[in-house]
């Protein structure tokens, strides 16, 4: 039996490898879970580290656990109002697409692969999720971003598509294990698992937010603690009463991430690392699983599957499902490419092996070898396609401040970053002379990437970036002042004074 040293030892090495191959390929555009996925596989029984690792239940929990928390961290990032606007679509393509796509796939695995119709929706649900964090990472890589709602539009739809992929991987293996479960039982249980986690994930939610800011810890250390077991919690609960557990644990993300709760910022930082963490272990341990010789029995379907899911099946379910938008030709035709399959669907594809369903272990090596393929054909052209396709914007790195302000119960007051625009008024003012409205104070001016502690006789420059500690029902105020232009002169005005 290995002891505990070893197997720490093992564990940290594969995690600190991990992080320093990512790190060095930062710039090359390839997806994080792809790295991962081949650290562990050449961890494996058939790779140089030798592992030997056969266990598809507990890559399952692992996998299962990991999900719980990084759709929790998910949903403490996703900014309510940023997202609001792309809702419907994000939803239709979560629902309705997912459907769509599982369909296309099970015709095509009945006619081209010889699947059985169920076998093929099977595979169908198994690869319908989609990971918008590949698609941001690559992008960050190369310092692209997206113009209008492409980033909120496909945050949202990777973080709300998972559930359905869920579902459907279970019905589908219900009607293989039990031929006599009707379609319209299906039916009623989605409505009921997702009306249930719904309803259990904004309750718990709303119901976490309250206890976060009323439990008044004697130690800072424990609300990292709670809001863990808290989201643990929501999870068991909602998949105990018939639930999605992953819905509701999702939805209590976004619930939690956009209210006022103490200690905000450290709890995003804590839940920011351990997705990341989650990430890192589910990907091994999947990579661990995976025997690459047994890949080579499944590469000329899965080279079919995969070019059917890039260039039919996922367009197909994308400009069907967003027809009623007003979305242009051209972003629905990025949507459509950078549909990437992540981990979730390996996860699925542990399900039917767990269940003993007839050619469980082939189906996972397809739907292995499918996401390798879309992580290597789809990953490195995203950036190419944004720039051809002209939906690619300047990517925006997020400021780093030396200073943090956590607003908490009974303080109305937030930190806010201004910008003083070029033909401002407030150039060439002191701070003394801004007619600043009261409870609202200059913390720190930003000028060109140095932190300057200003006092009353602080002239602000153009361009600078100023932090500013401000009472909410003031906010507007402040913002007016920031946003006032300088009164142009008769000669800036193009006219010429009279003689």
């Amino acid at each position: 039996m290995i002891g505990l040293e070893f197997i720490l030892l093992i564990t940290a090495g594969l995690i600190l490898l991990s992080l320093a191959i990512a790190k060095a390929s930062d710039n090359l555009g390839v997806p994080a879970l792809l790295l991962f996925l081949g650290v562990g596989m050449l961890a494996g029984s058939e790779g140089p580290g030798g592992i030997e690792f056969n266990d598809p239940e507990l890559a399952g929990s692992v996998g299962i656990i990991a999900l719980i928390f990084i759709l929790f961290s998910g949903g403490l990032d996703t900014n309510w109002s940023y997202v609001r606007p792309t809702a419907w679509k994000a939803l239709s393509l979560s629902t309705l697409g997912v459907l769509l796509t599982a369909i296309l796939v099970s015709i095509f695995a009945h006619l081209v692969l010889e699947f059985s119709l169920l076998h093929g929706m099977l595979l169908g649900a198994v690869i319908s999720s989609t990971d918008a964090a590949a698609v941001f990472s690559v992008l960050q890589s190369k310092n692209v971003s997206l113009k209008g709602e492409l980033k909120p539009l496909l945050e949202l739809e990777s973080g709300s598509n998972d559930p359905m992929a869920v579902f459907l991987t279970l019905g589908f293996i219900e009607m293989i294990a039990v031929p006599e479960t009707s379609g319209w039982r299906l039916v009623v249980l989605f409505v009921y698992q997702m009306g249930l986690g719904a309803v259990l994930g904004y309750a718990l939610g709303k119901l976490m937010v309250i206890a976060l800011n009323r439990v008044n810890f004697s130690y800072d250390g424990f609300y990292p603690v709670f809001s863990l077991a808290f989201a643990s919690l929501i999870f068991a609960v909602t998949a105990v009463a018939g639930g999605s557990g992953f819905l509701a644990v999702y939805l209590a993300g976004i619930i939690v991430g956009n209210s006022e709760i103490v200690h905000k910022r450290s709890l995003f930082r804590f839940f920011d690392g351990l997705a990341w963490l989650s990430q890192i272990g589910m990907f091994l341990t999947l990579g661990l699983l995976v025997f690459p010789s047994q890949l080579a029995y499944v590469v000329g379907g899965g080279l079919l599957m995969s070019a059917f899911l890039m260039f039919v099946a996922r367009p197909v379910s994308v400009f069907l499902t967003l027809a009623p938008t007003k979305l242009s030709q051209r972003e629905k035709t990025f949507i459509s490419w950078v549909g990437l399959r992540g981990a979730v669907p390996i996860i699925l594809a542990t399900f039917p092996l767990l269940a003993g369903i007839p050619e469980a272990e082939a189906l996972f090596n397809l739907v292995f070898f499918i996401v390798l393929t879309s992580a290597l054909l789809q990953g490195w052209s995203i950036p190419a396609a944004a720039k051809l396709l002209h939906v690619d914007a300047p990517f925006k790195r997020k400021r780093q401040y030396p200073i943090e302000f956590s607003p908490t119960d009974g303080v109305h007051a937030d930190l806010v970053d201004l910008i003083v625009p070029y033909n401002a008024a407030i150039a060439g003012k002191a701070i003394v002379d801004l007619k600043m409205p009261p409870d609202s104070v200059i913390v720190l001016v930003n000028r060109n990437e140095e932190f300057i502690v200003p006092s009353g006789g602080t002239v602000l420059e153009p361009g600078d970036t100023v932090l500013v500690l401000v009472h909410k029902d003031n906010l507007p105020k402040v913002r007016a002042i920031f946003s006032q232009v300088k009164d142009r002169t008769p000669r800036e005005a193009g006219s010429t004074p009279s003689s």
